[in-house]
């Protein structure tokens, strides 16, 4: 688990997120959400699992055909998994919420060669998916993810949380809609 200062609920991001001034530098051409040396432990396998969960609260079965058609169309390769079988993308309405008989379902997408990201459509009324951690090393990976979360985030004009392996609800970092970009939500203490 990871050694961090948590907040006891998931933000209120008007009330409690403070978007720190010194954590936007220029990487890449373009402005940086975080830097690696401020989040480097939350990009850790050891401390925070290999695959931490991500996740949007409080959506419907609209913002999953958002994430759908966002899939679709930003020429980011995936596949849609009804077992191990790979199906074309059907409507979130056909597939959400899932019948008690029906088949696991996953949707893997790669934003970049070499990260994927799998959506798992288990509810209506949230958004959740994982990331490999080891593939998103030093400050391209913290970069990737930021992206990532963003558009994910802008879409559908929602906060979007990541937090360690198994620890869903004590979100570490994330997307803040009305600052428009990734924020961490706790301070990583850094033992070396």
């Amino acid at each position: 688990m990871v050694d961090v200062e948590l907040r006891p609920h998931i933000p209120r991001w008007s009330d409690e997120i403070r978007v720190r001034s010194d954590s936007a530098p220029w990487q890449h051409g373009r402005m940086s959400d975080l830097r690696w040396n401020e989040a480097k432990n939350f990009f850790d396998p050891n401390l925070m699992g290999t695959l931490p969960d991500l996740w949007v609260p409080g959506v419907t079965v609209a913002d999953w055909q958002v994430v759908f058609d966002l899939v679709q169309s930003s020429g980011w390769p995936w596949e849609y998994l009804e077992g191990g079988n790979v199906r074309p993308l059907p409507p979130a309405a056909d597939v959400l919420p899932p019948a008690a008989d029906a088949e696991y379902i996953r949707l893997p997408v790669w934003p970049v060669p070499g990260v994927q990201v799998t959506f798992w459509p288990m509810s209506a009324a949230e958004i959740d998916f994982d990331v490999d951690l080891r593939e998103l090393q030093g400050q391209a990976g913290v970069d990737t993810l930021c992206d990532f979360v963003c558009a994910i985030g802008r879409r559908l004009g929602k906060p979007v949380f990541m937090s360690a392996e198994g620890q869903y609800g004590y979100p570490l970092l994330g997307f803040d809609p009305e600052t428009d970009r990734v924020v961490l939500l706790a301070d990583p203490i850094d033992h070396g």
